[in-house]
């Protein structure tokens, strides 16, 4: 039979839908191409946003149109967090919870057994062990991910999340060593490390997070990538630390959401700017250069103009290498979705244009600071327009011309200008390194 997964949101649903794709592999499921029908379809949807669970809804609805007699299953951050999702979305055969990912093959083994629709969700408990999941191969990627992290105990007053995810849980330092050797032999030369809140990695073990950099770095010489950090956890001595080691690639997304002190509290974030500003100093004085890239989030709900007149110019003050602007999404079962003072789409609409140019100067003025560096960049792919396009290890976007043999190489390149759309560089191989 065959199968696709369809996936919604970030990093971790991608590692965990190349974890599902194993799990099926291995009971004799056949990977039906893009544009290939397919038996059964898999869902891996996200519930960050009110938006990313319409997105899922209509790709639900869509599917069943296309292909009446496939079985649809419904996995992921939605599954897990919206009450009676397979009540109120009958076109889906199986629901199935984050936390019974594992149960995937016996699930659609009694469905075909008794041809019935049911759902198999399990709520979270604080004493649930993390879920050590195996990935042999990214499809085609040449870089791979490792989840080392699940969980979230923050609370964020607009996020649903922890309870679409439970509570920290940390894998351990031996699989995170496994699983590196494993990517090295499988021929990757990059691995990010991801998790739902990856700084907190630790917090349950009695490691931390520089362990886990640790021992990825130490496993092999791969470059070493982190996913999206919590700012606070960044303190001195971790940075100290993460410093020794050649493989670890000195890109930092330090999620600050807003650049103003009345807004973090009421977004129930644990640091303030100021706070925020002292780390980016820390991590440009340890780290040669360094990027800095960030989420920012605009109308919040009670946002007034000067609040956002002072995100808008922290921003500017920090000077990002780039920055995601969006603006934000109510979400049901929040604290943010229940406040007074929603603010008008029509004013996010203007706010996240407003925001986003100065995001746009920043990363201008990023690539200019690169201009004339060599860098080494890792060759991922090959462009539309021809051209061979990969990242530095500070994650700064590079396409040159070389021969095809260099996909998945990493060159020495010296960056000569930028892309006349301004979203690379443009560069000349100098040495090939691996």
């Amino acid at each position: 039979m065959k199968v696709k997964i369809l996936t919604l949101g970030c990093k971790v649903n991608q590692f965990e839908s190349q974890a599902m794709y194993r799990m099926l592999s291995q009971d004799g499921y056949e990977i039906a191409d893009e544009n290939e029908s397919a038996d059964v379809v898999v869902i891996n949807s996200c519930a960050v946003t009110k938006a990313s669970e319409q997105k899922a809804v209509k790709l639900i609805h869509r599917l069943r149109r296309e292909a009446p007699f496939s079985v649809i299953v419904l996995t992921g951050c939605m599954a897990q967090a919206i009450d009676n999702a397979g009540d109120t979305l009958p076109e889906v055969d199986i629901v199935l919870g984050n936390k019974r990912r594992e149960d995937l093959i016996p699930a659609l083994k009694r469905y075909f057994d008794e041809q019935k629709r049911f759902t198999f969700v399990e709520q979270y408990d604080k004493k649930d062990p993390y879920e050590h999941l195996t990935v042999d191969d990214f499809l085609n990627r040449t870089r791979a991910f490792l989840k080392i992290e699940d969980g979230c105990n923050r609370f964020c007053s607009y996020c649903i999340i922890p309870y679409a995810r439970g509570r920290v849980r940390s894998c351990s330092l031996d699989y995170i060593r496994q699983e590196i050797a494993s990517f090295a032999r499988g021929g990757y030369h990059e691995v990010v490390l991801i998790g739902i809140n990856l700084s907190s990695f630790g917090t349950d073990t009695g490691d931390n997070f520089a362990d886990a950099v640790s021992a990825a770095c130490e496993a092999s010489d791969m470059r070493i990538r982190l996913g999206s950090l919590e700012p606070e956890s960044m303190d001195l001595q971790t940075l100290k630390k993460l410093s020794q080691y050649s493989n670890f690639c000195p890109q930092f997304h330090l999620a600050l959401q807003s650049g103003c002190n009345a807004t973090l509290k009421r977004m129930n974030r644990h640091y303030t700017v100021e706070e925020y500003e002292e780390i980016v100093k820390n991590i440009r004085t340890v780290f040669k250069n360094p990027s800095i890239t960030t989420d920012i989030m605009v109308g919040f709900p009670e946002e007034s103009e000067e609040e956002f007149e002072q995100s808008v110019a922290f921003v500017r003050k920090i000077g990002f290498a780039r920055v995601h602007t969006f603006p934000y999404s109510r979400r049901p079962g929040t604290v943010a979705d229940r406040a007074k003072g929603q603010i008008s789409p029509e004013i996010k609409k203007q706010r996240a244009a407003k925001m986003a140019q100065a995001a746009a100067e920043g990363a201008q003025d990023f690539f200019m600071s690169q201009l004339g560096l060599v860098e080494q960049v890792l060759i991922e792919t090959r462009s539309k327009d021809g051209l061979y396009e990969g990242y530095t290890m500070n994650y700064t976007p590079v396409r040159l011309k070389t021969a095809p043999k260099n996909i998945n190489r990493i060159l020495n390149v010296r960056l000569k200008s930028i892309s006349p759309d301004g979203t690379y560089l443009l560069g000349e191989e100098e040495t090939e390194l691996v």
